[in-house]
């Protein structure tokens, strides 16, 4: 029987990614990238290209490299934990290098049209047309994997600020900022605290005479940094913590999160806290010091502009403002598919944020379409291997109305299209490729392992302990994570080097054993 041919649209992450997991699975992939080399989202360029998002030069990813990394290929030690979006570069080659993933990428390769055969409602096949070098093409698949992501067309809501089109200052989106310098002595109003909106306002402000940051409705600033130097999100990420938050009162956890989080500084004094409790946490250690030093301050949302200023909401109103940066999101369609898939406000009917329900044949996928409160990489590599174990005919899919009862539990948004948690989405995901650790077993089998798996970080090497796609070095890539999270940081050495963690060992061998049966019921 012939491979099975599918058509990966686009070589960032998920691409990547999804090449892998097409080829771990026997299928025969042909990745299509638009531009000249891989990254996607992470490869910086001086000047923004068409239908990909632009980053800045000083940009230093949000998540840590333990929780990031692929599944079965650890970032290297000594790479800094938070990493700038060169080493993410690195790593992704490392990466394509690694399992020789070039070799099935076609670059300078737009992809014009993916529609239907004739006979779809039988074979799920589609027909491809692309175009390279001004020369079209087209071929059939069995399979199509979307791999563009959310990051392609700069949202600019200019109908949301009346005036805007007297003001006699320069705008422009995020999207197309690369440089500080440019704005020496000048006064920058920052419309957004998304992650763009704080990383600008705090760089701005070096350089520039005055930096504001206009905001709607507030968010929780986050320390990358978390107990004893930790990164936050191995401390916070946590099996353990997901426990937690299904046995506490949901009243009860908030409070407890809002006073951790207010434990440096009160966000209701800063001007940042929200209304009310919203799942919104900017990670950025600098913003509070420079509004502390006046460097940034906090406005509300602008009313309407003049032509040398802003008019907030709360009256209040800023003149001589040189420049407005839009740090407003992104807002994402598939021209290629036509009517096949239909995109409204950034929200897609997706089954599991993966599959389009309408289809006669599951066929068609998105990966890393998603926004967790967590690290995106793991996800949208656990998403491949699903969506390639239903192509390849292992899984099957529920009745669309089913598919869609699932699409409505979750909360729509236009700045960070679908939002999830993180722990609870991947176990989903899990449980249906077949990996999902067993806390139960392995406390019994490998109580050392589990002790870790649950009470330490929730790193994608637990997928890779079972089932498909069983990778031989998890366990020890698990019990090793924490020295890989030192290694960056000892470069001088300091006399001995006692190894703590958030929870003494004694405590979690006497916790696990205490809630081990609970534990089963709910994982």
């Amino acid at each position: 029987m012939a491979q099975k041919r599918v058509a990966v649209i686009g070589a960032g992450v998920s691409g990547l990614s999804s090449i892998k997991c097409c080829l771990d699975e026997g299928l025969e992939p042909t990745c299509f990238e638009r531009s000249g080399d891989i990254g996607g989202l992470w490869r910086f360029e001086e000047n923004p290209e068409e239908g990909r998002a632009s980053i800045y030069k000083s940009v230093i990813i949000n998540t840590s490299k333990e929780m990031m990394c692929f599944s079965d290929f650890p970032i290297p030690a000594d790479f800094p934990n938070y990493m700038h979006h060169s080493k993410v570069m690195e790593y992704f080659r490392m990466y394509a290098e690694h399992f020789d993933l070039l070799k099935y990428i076609r670059f300078k390769t737009m992809v014009v049209s993916v529609t239907k055969r004739p006979d779809f409602p039988t074979t799920g096949q589609w027909d491809v047309v692309t175009e390279t070098e001004g020369k079209r093409e087209s071929a059939v698949f069995d399979g199509i994997m979307v791999c563009t992501g959310h990051h392609t067309d700069a949202h600019l809501p200019l109908d949301s600020f009346p005036g805007i089109e007297k003001f006699k200052g320069h705008y422009f989106h995020t999207r197309d900022y690369t440089k500080p310098w440019e704005f020496l002595g000048k006064r920058v109003i920052v419309i957004g605290i998304g992650n763009s909106g704080t990383d600008l306002a705090v760089e701005l402000s070096h350089t520039a005479d005055q930096v504001f940051i206009s905001t709607r409705r507030g968010s929780w600033i986050l320390s990358r940094i978390g107990k004893e130097g930790y990164p936050n999100d191995t401390i916070y990420v946590t099996r353990y913590v997901e426990f937690l938050k299904r046995i506490v009162p949901l009243s009860l956890f908030n409070s407890f999160v809002e006073k951790t989080l207010n434990a440096k500084f009160s966000h209701a004094i800063y001007g940042l806290q929200p209304d009310k409790y919203l799942p919104v946490l900017c990670p950025n250690d600098d913003l509070p010091n420079r509004i502390i030093s006046g460097k940034v301050l906090v406005k509300p949302n602008i009313r309407e502009f003049t032509k040398t200023g802003a008019i907030f909401e709360d009256g209040t109103r800023e003149e001589n403002i040189d420049v407005v940066v839009f740090a407003t999101g992104y807002s994402f369609s598939f021209p290629f598919l036509g009517d096949c898939v239909k995109v409204v406000e950034n929200q897609v009917s997706l089954y599991k944020f993966v599959f389009p329900p309408q289809l006669e044949k599951p066929t068609l996928a998105f990966i890393g379409l998603i926004q967790p409160f967590g690290p995106l990489m793991p996800i949208a590599e656990l998403q491949g291997r699903w969506v390639t174990r239903v192509f390849k005919g292992l899984n099957g899919l529920p009745s669309a109305s089913v598919t869609m009862i699932i699409y409505f539990r979750y909360v729509k948004s236009q700045r960070h299209t679908i939002q999830v948690d993180y722990i609870p989405y991947v176990d989903e995901l899990t449980c249906l490729i077949g990996v999902k650790t067993n806390l139960l077993s392995l406390f019994l089998m490998d109580p050392k392992l589990a002790v870790e798996v649950f009470f330490g970080p929730c790193t994608p090497y637990q997928y890779r302990l079972r089932g498909p796609g069983k990778w031989d070095g998890a366990r020890k890539a698990i019990l090793t994570q924490r020295e890989r999270i030192i290694k960056p940081l000892k470069t001088r050495a300091v006399g001995d080097y006692t190894h703590h963690t958030s929870v003494p060992y004694l405590i979690k061998i006497v916790g696990a054993v205490a809630l081990f049966a609970i534990i089963f019921a709910y994982f």
